[in-house]
């Protein structure tokens, strides 16, 4: 049993013995059987595309043939289109004009409303400006006897008009 340690003799042995059992059971012949099924399959696929080739030629013969009518009523169906689109075109153009002009006006009437507001404010600061400026000159031109004096004023103006 010295020969079941040289690696290639062992090799050998389960090369043979897979040899043998695929012999025994026909695995060469099924190979060839499917192999030979797939080339039958093959012709008739093959057949059937020189079918199909043979049909797609008559089909396109047919459609070069509806591919000139149609050629030309593209080009009725251009003409009429070309004259509706400048029908349309000179339509917009007329409806742009009047969007315009009552943009125009639009804008005007908002220059307006905001020309009034900014002077509106500016007369607003002004009035703020004018009695912060007032208070100023009144705070430093009277003394504490005088701001006593418009105090009790005005404590005596509220109760009278309270009453």
């Amino acid at each position: 049993m010295d020969f079941l340690n040289n690696t290639n003799i062992v090799v050998a042995i389960g090369f043979l013995i897979f040899v043998g059992i695929l012999l025994y059971y026909r695995v060469p012949q099924m190979v060839a059987g499917r192999l030979d099924a797939r080339a039958v399959r093959i012709r008739a696929d093959l057949e059937e595309a020189r079918a199909l080739r043979e049909e797609a030629q008559g089909l396109l013969v047919g459609y070069e043939r509806k591919q000139k009518e149609v050629r030309g009523q593209a080009e009725d169906i251009v003409a009429t289109a070309r004259a509706e689109a400048e029908k349309a075109a000179e339509l917009a153009k007329e409806d742009i004009r009047r969007a315009v002009l009552r943009r125009m006006q639009t804008a005007t009437d908002q220059i307006a409303a905001a020309e009034k507001a900014a002077i509106r404010h500016i007369r607003d600061r002004a009035v703020n400006v004018a009695v912060a400026a007032a208070a100023e000159v009144i705070r430093r031109g009277m003394g504490p006897d005088d701001s006593d004096r418009l105090i009790d004023a005005a404590i005596a103006d509220v109760g009278a008009k309270i009453r």
